[in-house]
């Protein structure tokens, strides 16, 4: 593998024809599914220059980018500090890639439960996110509201729904 550009958080490299961004210190995430006991699903929105958009997705953050972590725990973490819930139990759904032609990063994927309001979310320094309590039976017509206000969906909120309400014992 070839190093074509060394930045402080993501090398460009070619392997073979292939070119890719590799994470500099370590290659995973955790993205958390979560719903509150009132049936608010928690979702974050913030700018993300690559897109040029405010970009709305689950929570979701590296693990281990404040010291050595599992990802269960940095899940648990980032839950808390983007949207400011605590979870009782923090169920390990699965692991995959987050765009395999793209980077090497891997994102292990979490179901929360019990969730507890701890504080005010929003991020860490440095960060502007916004935390939104959509109804589930809402969530539909207010994700097509955002995408017509020009804001980027993420399509992994998709695949939380499908687990939210699977867990809910909705299995259409």
């Amino acid at each position: 593998m070839e190093t074509l550009c060394k930045g402080k958080f993501l090398n460009m490299v070619r392997e073979g024809r292939w070119e890719f961004c590799e994470r500099v210190n370590n290659t995973a995430a955790a993205m958390i599914f979560a719903c509150t006991p009132e049936g608010r699903v928690l979702l974050v929105e913030e700018y993300r220059p690559p897109i040029a958009a405010q970009s709305i997705c689950f929570p979701a953050g590296l693990v281990g980018d404040e010291g050595p972590e599992q990802a269960t725990a940095a899940a648990r973490r980032e839950l808390l500090e983007e949207t400011g819930y605590a979870a009782a139990d923090m169920r390990y759904l699965f692991t995959g890639p987050s765009s395999p032609g793209l980077t090497s990063e891997v994102i292990s994927f979490y179901l929360a439960d019990g969730l507890v309001k701890e504080g005010p979310g929003g991020g860490v320094a440095g960060e502007n996110i916004i935390v939104h309590e959509v109804p589930r039976e809402e969530m539909d017509d207010w994700l097509m509201a955002q995408v017509a206000a020009g804001k980027s969906i993420d399509p992994r909120i998709y695949t939380g729904l499908y687990f939210l309400d699977r867990r809910n014992g909705n299995r259409n």
